[in-house]
């Protein structure tokens, strides 16, 4: 009989977690590699933020808290909502979990039974389905290709509806896309949800201050205010606000939500780490000045990539809307071979042998539902994402 629980049987680990550390391996082991698999801003924590988790550490504020966030947090986070997304909460229906990964993984597990069906657009960010299965859902993947930008249509939404619907998981910008859905086109979808009372809405704007040109981020909740009491929005301030390692996510729904994921977090966890809520009290309240000047480079790094890109046969490349990654397709070079004589017959074949022939580590497709593609995160300098493209240029050449 096996040590390991049967439901681990359900579950990979993070295919971008493992293109990461085989990255940091072969770096270590002397190679020159450039790694455009990590989804976190180069950029440093602001120094007001900075400033705050060190005063908290000062002022001795090192001890347990409320499990799910103190209430200078909570206060913040409303503030946020109202300020942001013209939406009102209370802190009693707020949540605040050790990264947004867990606000998602214990709303999952304080409403899933066995069956309980949820519908996942792809591409998708990698966990959103082993996160379903470990809670003992069952995750229905709707594609959303390339010829509609990545986003789902209304039509693909309401066939995927079925009696069994717990959950529609929506995340605008997208990882690994990078594609926003205008008013429009999420207004088409949640014409669709409000004619199925029994789906809920599980919102992941992680990416929600990262939008760039011309466009405008909206959520559900605030679109179609007839879906506030079935949609839990979700967000932090890892991305926006570099802060990955701080480890802040929070969420706001319906009051009896956020006290069945209190419930699991208060047997799990307990409370997010009490330095990095009162960094994020200032993240939220504070100035926001860095975003702009943020955006400008993320702005600049994905027009690099995007045009890089595109000039190379084979390679498809939209230019996203928002977030800080592209994700094109490789549809041309699907059966050929390369200069170091690797048959790329997958999106994995390709992402294989571009590391091992020029180390440049991405993402290939497959691991987010939707092949053939790879993912580049361009979250990382401009000089390194030049040396990248010119290796992928030179890779693509070689392929016969």
């Amino acid at each position: 009989m096996s040590r390991l629980s049967a439901t681990l049987d359900r579950v990979k680990p993070s295919p971008t977690i493992a293109v990461t550390t085989k990255a940091q391996e072969l770096k270590a082991a002397g190679r020159d590699v450039i790694g455009l698999g990590a989804g976190e801003p180069d950029f440093p924590t602001p120094a007001h933020i900075r400033a705050a988790g060190i005063r908290a550490i000062e002022e001795g504020k090192t001890k347990y808290t409320a499990v799910d966030g103190i209430p200078e947090l909570k206060a913040a986070i409303c503030a946020k909502f109202k300020r942001d997304n013209g939406l009102d909460y209370m802190p009693a229906q707020v949540s605040v979990a050790s990264g947004g990964k867990q606000i998602l993984y214990n709303a999952l597990m304080a409403t899933l039974n066995p069956g309980d069906e949820v519908l996942i657009p792809a591409p998708y960010w990698v966990s959103y389905p082993d996160m379903v299965l470990l809670a003992g859902g069952e995750p229905v993947i709707v594609p959303a290709g390339i010829e509609t930008g990545f986003k789902l249509t209304p039509e693909a939404l309401e066939a995927a509806i079925t009696p069994k619907t717990r959950w529609f998981i929506f995340n605008s910008p997208s990882n690994p896309t990078g594609a926003g859905y205008s008013r429009a086109e999420l207004s088409g979808l949640t014409d669709v949800l409000m004619r199925h009372p029994h789906v809920w809405v599980m919102s992941d704007d992680m990416y929600e201050h990262l939008a760039y040109d011309d466009f405008a981020f909206c959520t559900p909740a605030e679109v179609e205010p007839g879906l506030y009491e079935r949609t839990l929005t979700c967000n932090g301030v890892s991305k926006a606000y570099c802060m990955t390692g701080w480890r802040i996510g929070y969420a706001a729904g319906p009051k009896d939500l956020i006290a069945a994921m209190r419930k699991i977090q208060s047997q799990s966890t307990s409370n997010p780490c009490s330095i990095s809520q009162w960094a994020a009290v200032e993240a939220l309240n504070g100035s926001h000045d860095f975003i702009a000047e943020n955006n400008a480079a993320f702005v600049r790094r994905r027009n690099l990539v995007v045009d890089r890109l595109n000039a190379i046969p084979g390679i498809t490349c939209p230019r996203p809307e928002g977030a800080f990654y592209v994700y094109p397709s490789i549809a041309g070079l699907i059966g050929k071979q390369s200069a170091g004589g690797a048959r790329i017959e997958t999106d994995e074949d390709f992402a294989t042998a571009l590391l091992e022939e020029t180390g440049v580590a991405v993402v290939f497709g497959a691991a987010f539902g939707l092949s053939p593609n790879f993912r580049i995160s361009y979250a990382t300098s401009d000089e390194a994402l030049s040396e990248a493209c010119t290796r992928i240029e030179r890779f693509c050449a070689g392929l016969r």
